[in-house]
């Protein structure tokens, strides 16, 4: 199967094999079809973005209500994906997954709505996600990068963000009242 299914409802891996010669190689990012069969319904992708970040870059969590397709189509990146649904049996459960050049694989992410994804470029990186709806800064949240709830090891405590990422809030002053929080000072 090319698409799987991980432990974060609603996030899935997409890998095809990749053909290789000695022009290079070619694959299949993904197949609407497979796509559907996983998620259990057809995705609509609506806006294509690409970000260029040179290394040492720290893009996210971001958090938006609309579905992503993520592929980094050249450099090396470590995408991580945070449960940030209050409501969910994940809630402040990550995934961490190395994308790009380095892996060999060029897989795919798809993260539904929802859930808040960051990247870190250890190379310089093209960073491709396909969204289900047109960008709307009103509908854009997101969740401190170094958020000890998330507790993610990132390469460095010191990468280069954007003002708006360094400011994030952290989940426990978004969800003060969660349980997840009560269990933590348990």
């Amino acid at each position: 199967m090319a698409v799987i299914p991980t432990s974060i409802a609603g996030l899935f891996v997409i890998r095809w094999p990749i053909v290789e010669d000695a022009r290079g190689f070619f694959k299949h990012s993904y197949q609407a079809g497979e796509l559907t069969e996983a998620i259990g319904r057809a995705p609509s992708l609506r806006q294509g973005n690409h970000s260029r970040s040179v290394a040492g870059v720290l893009r996210g969590f971001h958090s938006e209500p609309w579905d992503k397709l993520i592929y980094v189509v050249r450099g090396t990146a470590k995408c991580v994906v945070a449960d940030v649904r209050p409501e969910s049996a994940t809630f402040a459960t990550t995934e961490s997954f190395v994308l790009g050049d380095a892996p060999g694989d060029h897989a795919r992410l798809f993260v539904s709505k929802g859930l808040s994804n960051a990247f870190f470029c250890y190379t310089e990186a093209d960073y491709i996600n396909d969204v289900s709806a047109e960008f709307d800064p009103a509908n854009r949240g997101g969740v401190a990068w170094n958020d000890p709830s998330l507790d993610v090891d990132w390469p460095t405590a010191t990468p280069i963000l954007s003002a708006k990422d360094a400011a994030q809030p952290s989940l426990r002053s978004l969800f003060p009242d969660h349980p997840f929080f009560a269990e933590a000072r348990g």
